[in-house]
Protein backbone atom coordinates (compact mmCIF):
# COMPACT_ATOMS: atom_id res chain seq x y z
CA UNK A 1 0.00 0.00 0.00
CA UNK A 2 0.95 3.53 -0.81
CA UNK A 3 0.10 6.30 1.52
CA UNK A 4 1.29 10.12 0.65
CA UNK A 5 0.79 12.57 3.52
CA UNK A 6 0.88 16.17 3.12
CA UNK A 7 3.20 15.61 -0.19
CA UNK A 8 4.37 19.39 -0.87
CA UNK A 9 7.25 20.76 -3.60
CA UNK A 10 8.15 24.12 -4.11
CA UNK A 11 10.72 24.67 -6.48
CA UNK A 12 13.42 27.35 -5.70
CA UNK A 13 11.50 29.73 -8.44
CA UNK A 14 9.03 30.14 -5.66
CA UNK A 15 6.59 27.69 -8.12
CA UNK A 16 4.10 25.62 -5.81
CA UNK A 17 3.69 22.29 -8.12
CA UNK A 18 2.20 20.28 -5.05
CA UNK A 19 0.15 21.93 -2.44
CA UNK A 20 -0.40 19.44 0.86
CA UNK A 21 -1.49 16.26 -1.74
CA UNK A 22 -2.34 12.83 1.02
CA UNK A 23 -3.91 9.93 -1.09
CA UNK A 24 -3.74 6.27 -0.29
CA UNK A 25 -3.41 3.55 -2.76
CA UNK A 26 -4.29 0.37 -1.70
CA UNK A 27 -2.29 -2.94 -3.02
CA UNK A 28 -4.04 -3.86 -6.22
CA UNK A 29 -6.04 -0.53 -7.02
CA UNK A 30 -5.39 1.39 -10.81
CA UNK A 31 -5.48 4.97 -10.10
CA UNK A 32 -5.56 7.38 -12.70
CA UNK A 33 -4.12 10.84 -12.00
CA UNK A 34 -5.75 13.37 -14.30
CA UNK A 35 -5.25 17.13 -14.49
CA UNK A 36 -4.63 19.97 -16.83
CA UNK A 37 -0.49 20.78 -17.65
CA UNK A 38 1.32 21.53 -15.06
CA UNK A 39 -1.32 20.86 -12.47
CA UNK A 40 1.25 18.48 -10.66
CA UNK A 41 1.05 15.33 -12.22
CA UNK A 42 4.49 14.02 -13.05
CA UNK A 43 5.59 15.69 -10.08
CA UNK A 44 3.89 13.75 -7.87
CA UNK A 45 4.73 10.74 -9.17
CA UNK A 46 8.52 11.40 -9.38
CA UNK A 47 7.79 12.70 -5.87
CA UNK A 48 7.18 9.17 -4.74
CA UNK A 49 10.22 7.50 -6.35
CA UNK A 50 12.18 10.77 -5.18
CA UNK A 51 13.28 11.68 -8.76
CA UNK A 52 12.18 14.94 -7.45
CA UNK A 53 12.66 15.80 -3.47
CA UNK A 54 9.76 16.33 -1.78
CA UNK A 55 10.04 20.01 0.18
CA UNK A 56 7.69 18.44 3.20
CA UNK A 57 5.28 15.62 3.69
CA UNK A 58 5.45 12.24 3.86
CA UNK A 59 5.75 8.94 1.04
CA UNK A 60 4.88 5.16 2.60
CA UNK A 61 5.61 2.14 0.64
CA UNK A 62 4.50 -0.65 3.30
CA UNK A 63 5.75 -0.65 6.63
CA UNK A 64 9.15 1.58 4.21
CA UNK A 65 8.76 5.42 4.49
CA UNK A 66 10.03 6.49 1.72
CA UNK A 67 11.03 10.29 2.11
CA UNK A 68 13.94 9.50 4.99
CA UNK A 69 15.82 7.35 2.77
CA UNK A 70 19.06 7.61 1.24
CA UNK A 71 21.98 6.26 -0.13
CA UNK A 72 21.77 2.59 -0.51
CA UNK A 73 18.67 2.48 1.32
CA UNK A 74 16.84 4.70 -1.10
CA UNK A 75 18.17 2.69 -3.80
CA UNK A 76 17.15 -0.68 -3.09
CA UNK A 77 13.59 1.16 -2.04
CA UNK A 78 13.19 2.03 -5.58
CA UNK A 79 13.78 -1.57 -6.56
CA UNK A 80 10.15 -1.84 -5.28
CA UNK A 81 8.87 1.13 -7.86
CA UNK A 82 8.76 0.20 -11.30
CA UNK A 83 8.62 3.34 -13.80
CA UNK A 84 7.31 3.34 -16.99
CA UNK A 85 7.90 6.52 -19.00
CA UNK A 86 6.08 8.48 -21.55
CA UNK A 87 8.91 9.13 -24.00
CA UNK A 88 9.92 4.62 -23.40
CA UNK A 89 13.56 5.95 -22.01
CA UNK A 90 15.10 2.79 -23.71
CA UNK A 91 18.59 2.33 -24.75
CA UNK A 92 18.02 2.72 -28.71
CA UNK A 93 21.14 0.56 -29.45
CA UNK A 94 20.12 -2.54 -27.46
CA UNK A 95 18.25 -5.07 -28.10
CA UNK A 96 14.69 -5.81 -26.57
CA UNK A 97 15.61 -8.43 -24.40
CA UNK A 98 18.50 -6.42 -23.08
CA UNK A 99 16.22 -3.63 -22.62
CA UNK A 100 14.13 -5.61 -20.55
CA UNK A 101 16.81 -6.68 -18.52
CA UNK A 102 18.44 -3.89 -17.49
CA UNK A 103 15.48 -3.81 -14.83
CA UNK A 104 17.48 -6.66 -13.27
CA UNK A 105 20.51 -3.85 -12.46
CA UNK A 106 19.51 -3.46 -8.92
CA UNK A 107 19.45 -6.88 -8.06
CA UNK A 108 22.68 -8.11 -9.75
CA UNK A 109 26.34 -7.04 -9.17
CA UNK A 110 27.94 -4.20 -11.23
CA UNK A 111 30.50 -6.53 -12.95
CA UNK A 112 27.99 -9.35 -14.10
CA UNK A 113 25.70 -6.45 -15.27
CA UNK A 114 28.18 -4.40 -17.22
CA UNK A 115 29.46 -7.84 -18.61
CA UNK A 116 25.20 -8.12 -19.20
CA UNK A 117 25.82 -11.81 -17.44
CA UNK A 118 22.26 -12.25 -15.84
CA UNK A 119 21.08 -15.19 -13.61
CA UNK A 120 19.24 -18.53 -16.08
CA UNK A 121 15.97 -17.14 -13.92
CA UNK A 122 15.80 -13.13 -14.81
CA UNK A 123 16.45 -14.71 -18.80
CA UNK A 124 13.72 -16.92 -18.24
CA UNK A 125 11.10 -14.32 -16.63
CA UNK A 126 11.95 -11.96 -19.08
CA UNK A 127 10.89 -14.44 -21.81
CA UNK A 128 7.76 -15.54 -20.08
CA UNK A 129 6.81 -11.57 -19.44
CA UNK A 130 7.79 -11.01 -22.92
CA UNK A 131 4.98 -13.91 -24.14
CA UNK A 132 2.51 -12.40 -21.90
CA UNK A 133 2.55 -8.51 -24.05
CA UNK A 134 3.43 -10.36 -27.61
CA UNK A 135 6.86 -9.89 -28.38
CA UNK A 136 8.62 -12.92 -27.58
CA UNK A 137 9.04 -13.12 -31.08
CA UNK A 138 11.06 -9.89 -31.10
CA UNK A 139 13.64 -10.31 -28.60
CA UNK A 140 16.67 -9.30 -30.91
CA UNK A 141 15.41 -6.49 -32.42
CA UNK A 142 17.00 -3.22 -31.88
CA UNK A 143 14.71 -1.25 -29.71
CA UNK A 144 14.81 1.72 -32.83
CA UNK A 145 13.03 -1.14 -35.08
CA UNK A 146 10.28 -0.71 -32.73
CA UNK A 147 7.22 1.26 -32.93
CA UNK A 148 5.80 3.21 -30.40
CA UNK A 149 3.35 0.66 -28.96
CA UNK A 150 5.93 -1.82 -28.93
CA UNK A 151 8.60 0.12 -27.07
CA UNK A 152 6.06 0.91 -24.60
CA UNK A 153 5.48 -2.87 -24.17
CA UNK A 154 9.07 -3.40 -23.65
CA UNK A 155 8.87 -0.45 -21.22
CA UNK A 156 6.43 -1.96 -18.96
CA UNK A 157 8.11 -5.55 -18.91
CA UNK A 158 11.09 -3.82 -18.42
CA UNK A 159 9.09 -2.29 -15.02
CA UNK A 160 7.46 -5.82 -13.90
CA UNK A 161 11.27 -7.39 -14.19
CA UNK A 162 11.77 -5.39 -10.71
CA UNK A 163 9.29 -7.01 -9.27
CA UNK A 164 7.76 -4.20 -7.91
CA UNK A 165 5.07 -3.48 -5.45
CA UNK A 166 4.21 -0.30 -7.28
CA UNK A 167 3.96 0.54 -10.70
CA UNK A 168 4.57 4.59 -11.81
CA UNK A 169 3.21 5.45 -15.06
CA UNK A 170 3.76 8.34 -16.46
CA UNK A 171 1.44 9.40 -19.70
CA UNK A 172 1.82 5.95 -20.96
CA UNK A 173 -0.50 6.77 -24.60
CA UNK A 174 1.07 9.90 -25.03
CA UNK A 175 2.50 9.33 -28.48
CA UNK A 176 0.30 6.44 -29.22
CA UNK A 177 -2.85 5.84 -31.86
CA UNK A 178 -5.87 5.79 -30.14
CA UNK A 179 -6.34 1.71 -30.66
CA UNK A 180 -2.67 1.37 -29.48
CA UNK A 181 -3.44 3.72 -26.89
CA UNK A 182 -6.25 1.10 -25.43
CA UNK A 183 -4.39 -1.40 -25.55
CA UNK A 184 -1.60 -0.19 -23.59
CA UNK A 185 -3.88 0.67 -21.22
CA UNK A 186 -5.88 -2.53 -20.92
CA UNK A 187 -2.03 -4.44 -20.76
CA UNK A 188 -1.19 -2.05 -17.54
CA UNK A 189 -4.55 -2.76 -15.79
CA UNK A 190 -4.58 -6.15 -16.66
CA UNK A 191 -0.88 -6.81 -15.40
CA UNK A 192 -1.30 -4.79 -12.34
CA UNK A 193 -4.46 -6.97 -11.30
CA UNK A 194 -2.58 -10.57 -12.28
CA UNK A 195 0.10 -9.02 -9.44
CA UNK A 196 -1.91 -7.86 -7.07
CA UNK A 197 -0.11 -3.88 -7.68
CA UNK A 198 -1.02 -0.42 -7.19
CA UNK A 199 -0.61 1.74 -9.79
CA UNK A 200 -0.50 5.44 -10.33
CA UNK A 201 -1.20 6.39 -14.53
CA UNK A 202 -0.86 10.18 -15.01
CA UNK A 203 -2.74 10.57 -18.44
CA UNK A 204 -4.68 13.64 -19.75
CA UNK A 205 -6.65 11.39 -21.80
CA UNK A 206 -10.15 11.83 -19.56
CA UNK A 207 -11.67 9.11 -21.56
CA UNK A 208 -9.33 6.46 -21.05
CA UNK A 209 -8.63 7.31 -17.65
CA UNK A 210 -13.12 6.31 -17.56
CA UNK A 211 -13.00 3.04 -19.53
CA UNK A 212 -9.66 1.39 -17.49
CA UNK A 213 -8.89 2.95 -14.25
CA UNK A 214 -10.89 1.90 -11.22
CA UNK A 215 -10.26 5.51 -9.12
CA UNK A 216 -9.60 8.85 -10.27
CA UNK A 217 -7.66 11.89 -8.68
CA UNK A 218 -7.97 15.23 -10.54
CA UNK A 219 -5.35 17.81 -9.69
CA UNK A 220 -5.37 21.19 -10.36
CA UNK A 221 -3.10 23.64 -9.23
CA UNK A 222 -1.25 21.31 -6.92
CA UNK A 223 -4.40 20.36 -4.89
CA UNK A 224 -6.70 17.18 -5.09
CA UNK A 225 -9.85 18.54 -6.34
CA UNK A 226 -11.57 15.04 -7.17
CA UNK A 227 -11.22 11.78 -5.59
CA UNK A 228 -13.64 9.31 -6.64
CA UNK A 229 -14.99 6.54 -9.34
CA UNK A 230 -14.88 7.12 -12.71
CA UNK A 231 -19.24 7.31 -13.04
CA UNK A 232 -18.86 10.29 -10.59
CA UNK A 233 -17.07 12.53 -13.34
CA UNK A 234 -19.34 15.05 -14.34
CA UNK A 235 -19.39 18.27 -16.32
CA UNK A 236 -19.33 20.20 -12.99
CA UNK A 237 -16.04 18.22 -12.28
CA UNK A 238 -14.38 18.41 -15.06
CA UNK A 239 -14.42 22.10 -14.64
CA UNK A 240 -13.00 22.20 -11.63
CA UNK A 241 -10.42 20.03 -12.94
CA UNK A 242 -9.50 21.59 -15.87
CA UNK A 243 -11.57 24.60 -16.34
CA UNK A 244 -14.80 25.98 -17.93
CA UNK A 245 -15.38 23.97 -21.05
CA UNK A 246 -18.53 22.15 -22.65
CA UNK A 247 -17.59 18.64 -20.84
CA UNK A 248 -21.10 16.42 -21.99
CA UNK A 249 -19.44 14.78 -24.60
CA UNK A 250 -16.30 14.00 -23.28
CA UNK A 251 -18.37 12.35 -20.35
CA UNK A 252 -20.35 10.34 -22.66
CA UNK A 253 -17.80 8.81 -25.19
CA UNK A 254 -16.04 7.82 -21.61
CA UNK A 255 -18.83 6.29 -20.46
CA UNK A 256 -20.02 4.32 -23.69
CA UNK A 257 -16.34 3.79 -25.17
CA UNK A 258 -15.89 0.31 -26.55
CA UNK A 259 -12.66 -1.54 -26.21
CA UNK A 260 -10.95 -2.78 -29.13
CA UNK A 261 -9.37 -6.38 -28.96
CA UNK A 262 -7.76 -6.95 -32.01
CA UNK A 263 -3.81 -7.75 -31.52
CA UNK A 264 -3.03 -4.46 -33.35
CA UNK A 265 0.42 -3.91 -32.92
CA UNK A 266 0.65 -6.29 -29.69
CA UNK A 267 0.13 -9.22 -32.63
CA UNK A 268 3.12 -11.20 -34.29
CA UNK A 269 5.23 -9.49 -36.60
CA UNK A 270 8.28 -10.76 -38.11
CA UNK A 271 10.31 -13.68 -36.40
CA UNK A 272 13.74 -12.72 -34.98
CA UNK A 273 16.66 -14.91 -36.57
CA UNK A 274 19.71 -14.06 -34.37
CA UNK A 275 19.67 -15.45 -31.14
CA UNK A 276 19.72 -13.74 -28.20
CA UNK A 277 22.82 -12.26 -26.83
CA UNK A 278 22.62 -12.37 -23.33
CA UNK A 279 24.53 -15.13 -20.88
CA UNK A 280 23.54 -16.99 -18.33
CA UNK A 281 25.15 -16.43 -15.48
CA UNK A 282 26.69 -19.88 -14.79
Amino acid sequence: MLVIEGLTKRYPTGDLALDGVSLTVPDGQVMALIGPSGAGKSTLIRCVNRLVEPTAGTVRLGDTELTRLGGLALRRARRRMGMIFQEYALVERLTVMENVLSGRLGYVGFWRSWLRRFPLSDIEEAFRLLNRVGLDHMVDKRADALSGGQRQRVGIVRALMQNPDLLLVDEPTASLDPKTSRQIMRLIVELAKERGLAAIINIHDVMLAQQFAERIVGLHAGRIVFDGAPGALTPEVLTAIYGEEDWSATIRKGREGEEDDGEGEGGKAETATDPVRIAAAQ
